[in-house]
């Protein structure tokens, strides 16, 4: 990735300060405004907020390669479908705002429901490349209410380019897309997944899981790990390799196996042969929590102990 022309390049973490709190699109816009008008490359990091290690890792990415960062913090209900955890997802925006102050984030956007879909909201965007498997066929309409909130966003924040996590490897692609085709001029940037110790992906909805939900839910890391080893061995068959991760999920006690495939990662279609740069993708539901993982069969997640 070419980086920015201008002081942007190297900038790195800023000074511990706190964030400018945004709470409406316009004021988001005049703030925004002001810095790409005097040259300055706007970052967005796109959060539904209870930040981790990992969103802290796309921050700090951000101000890598930005003059400014601004994160937004919105639980999108239009992304949650009938009976998922919107009202149970986790929500500490005082926690939140304190760790952004000590990263020296710029501006945290974080709107009420009623700002971002007022009464008579009537529009949905729709991405069809890459979103109608996996995650989009569990949860009909995910993708659509991910799209919609992102366009609002990037309409709002103006950024020259948004960071996502690979964990959600299939949201950055549908992302990426829709920048695309809307010539939004926007460059997503995807970044590596972090990870706990023992190899679990960090998600805000861990917090949801209990000590034994938490080491069940490392199964999902060892089921990358088992494609990966496979494919090491000399296998290439796409339905084997997904197999055998689905096996890994499917044998953890209370784990609720979803999905497994072992995809191209351009379009997120099955591959029949695998390759170095295939991804392997995993669901699991852990004590009712919906989790996901995936990485590319070439570069594994560590070994749990």
């Amino acid at each position: 990735m070419a980086e920015p022309d201008g002081p942007a390049a190297g900038a790195g973490r800023r000074l511990a300060t706190a964030p400018r709190v945004i709470t409406v699109p316009k004021e988001l816009r005049q703030l925004t405004a002001g810095w790409t008008g005097s040259g300055q490359l706007v970052g967005l990091v796109p959060t539904m907020g209870s930040l981790h290690a990992g969103h802290m890792s796309l921050v700090a990415a951000a101000q890598r390669e930005c003059d400014k960062v601004v994160v937004s913090i919105f639980v999108n209900p239009l992304q949650f479908a009938k009976g998922e955890d919107y009202l149970s997802y986790p929500r500490r925006l005082d926690a939140d705002l304190a760790l952004l102050a000590e990263q020296g984030v710029d501006a945290c956007y974080c709107p009420q429901v009623e700002t971002v879909y007022p009464e008579g909201f009537a529009t949905r965007v729709l991405v069809d490349a890459g979103s109608e498997l996996w995650e989009s066929a569990m949860r009909p309409g995910h993708f659509s209410g991910v799209a919609t909130v992102v366009s609002k966003l990037f309409a709002a924040a103006g950024p020259g380019r948004a960071y996502f996590g690979e964990k959600d490897a299939q949201q950055a692609a549908v992302v990426s897309r829709l920048a695309k085709d809307l010539d939004l001029g926007v460059e997503v940037s995807v970044c590596p997944t972090v990870r706990d110790p023992d190899g679990l992906a960090l998600s805000s909805r861990n917090q949801l899981l209990s000590a034994a939900g938490y080491r069940a839910a490392r199964c999902l890391s060892r089921a990358l790990i088992e494609a990966a080893r496979r494919f090491a061995a000399g296998v290439v068959s796409g339905a084997e390799l997904s197999a055998a991760a689905a096996q890994v999920i499917d044998s953890e006690p209370g784990v609720r196996f979803d999905y497994a495939g072992v995809v191209d990662p351009a379009d997120f279609r099955p591959v029949i042969e695998a390759n170095g740069e295939t991804r392997v993708l995993v669901a699991a539901g852990v004590e009712g929590v919906h989790l996901i993982d995936t990485s590319l069969l070439a570069s594994p997640p560590r070994a749990s102990r």
